[in-house]
């Protein structure tokens, strides 16, 4: 039978703990102490020995005055990271106390909350657009509001699926609307889409596979053809693009299509991300034919998909920033853009301070579901280690923390998506390892 008795009671912990009654609620430290004690009987059932309470209390507490969202330092070189937030945000200050969220202050009525982004979407877009919570939203809206209750047209090889286990059918299926699948997996041609084309169907998709590349014997038609043949029978063209592109990357290396161009080749609508290429928030963009825009934004669903105040900040300065072209102030297009020379001397600085590091050459990747197969060349920073697990843990575990990368048993640090301000952190953390 499980003895309990050299379990303490929980007067006895809350007197060990008086520095932390003192500041904190009672009744929150006492229900800190009754689910330890809770835990330290199962543990014991289980044949563990009984744990010190007071200080799991402690830790426990400890970590609840904390907050659990955390600025880390990457240093992976993967760009768009989804665990650490996929696009890193650039510095903002968001509107404290009221907001002209929904009023219009020329008139003193009701306004809209588009209006704070709709400008800068139809100027970069060629086209009106609306925001929703994220990509995965817009696809909903848009299969909803257009085919729900009919059938959508899509080849095989772009049903793909996305971040932890989300398919993009699945999506599609709860919409209401019906899969109607062409082609094969590596090809689809133009008839494939003209021989499904029936009384139900209401609406061609064409889903940008952003996260995987098909080579070899593929086959696909040109969007200007599917634009062609949706204006002929009238239903209409929608380009779900992933990523959302609205910088030329072309000329660092990334190759990724842009949404601007996709409207001007004649697709009817196209949604994208807004924490991917674009440099911002999670957010959704639905962009194109201005009626079947206000169609979106008149169902249902858009309200309960809508942005909050601080995303709908956030992503006005990323747009506004991308209309202006000021690259710099977007921390995403600012790495993209970082050459291999100039991280390599950032990297040597940083080498010629930490005993026996060295300078490799190595590649970054976009990541986040976007751009598959293709990298950037960067400089690696190869960080001498005993053990590089246990320094790669170390450096998680620090303040910040640091998330590096482990190749075979070296630890390597790629400066590409380390802010300069942060390399005084990294450096501090770095050094600690040799101590």
């Amino acid at each position: 039978m499980s003895d309990f008795r050299q379990l303490p009671s929980v007067h006895a912990v809350l007197e060990a703990l008086s520095a932390e009654s003192s500041r904190l609620p009672h009744a929150l430290v006492v229900a800190e102490i009754r689910r330890t004690l809770d835990q330290a009987r199962e543990s014991i059932r289980a044949g563990a020995p009984a744990p010190d309470v007071a200080a799991e209390v402690r830790l426990s507490l400890r970590t609840l005055e904390q907050p659990s969202l955390r600025r880390v330092i990457n240093a992976t070189g993967v760009i768009l990271h989804t665990n650490l937030g996929r696009a890193p945000l650039p510095a903002a200050v968001p509107t404290q106390g009221y907001s002209n969220l929904e009023y219009d202050l020329n008139t003193g009525r009701r306004g809209k909350r588009d209006t704070h982004i709709g400008p800068l979407l139809e100027r970069l877009l060629g086209a009106p657009g609306i925001a929703v919570n994220n990509n995965a939203a817009a696809v909903y809206l848009v299969l909803n509001e257009l085919a729900a209750g009919g059938e959508v047209v899509v080849s095989r090889g772009e049903l793909i699926e996305i971040g932890d286990g989300f398919r993009i059918p699945d999506i599609m299926v709860s919409s209401g609307a019906t899969l109607r699948e062409i082609g094969t997996t590596n090809r689809t041609r133009i008839d494939d889409y003209r021989a499904a084309i029936n009384p139900r169907t209401k609406l061609l998709m064409i889903v940008h596979p952003s996260n995987f590349h098909i080579r070899g014997f593929t086959a696909k038609p040109a969007r200007e053809d599917l634009a062609a043949l949706a204006h002929e029978t009238g239903i209409p063209l929608y380009e779900d693009l992933g990523s959302g592109c609205l910088a030329a990357l072309n000329p660092h290396g990334i190759t990724e299509p842009r949404a601007r161009e996709s409207i001007a080749a004649g697709v009817s609508l196209v949604s994208f991300s807004g924490d991917k290429l674009l440099g911002g928030p999670q957010a959704g963009i639905v962009a194109g034919s201005p009626a079947l825009v206000a169609r979106c934004r008149r169902n249902p669903m858009f309200r309960a998909l809508r942005l909050d105040k601080m995303i709908l900040g956030m992503l006005e300065q990323v747009l506004r920033d991308s209309l202006l072209e000021r690259w710099d102030r977007i921390p995403v297009i600012r790495m993209i853009a970082l050459t291999e020379a100039e991280i390599r001397a950032r990297a040597a600085r940083l080498a010629g301070q930490i005993p026996g590091a060295e300078v490799i050459p190595g590649q970054s990747v976009t990541g986040g579901g976007s751009t598959p197969e293709q990298t950037l060349p960067t400089a690696l920073l190869a960080i001498p280690a005993s053990s590089a697990t246990k320094a790669e843990h170390a450096l998680r575990n620090g303040n910040p923390p640091v998330i590096a990368r482990i190749d075979g048993d070296r630890l390597l640090i790629d400066l590409r998506t380390v802010a300069p301000e942060e390399e005084p952190q990294l450096l501090a953390a770095l050094q600690a390892l040799s101590r």
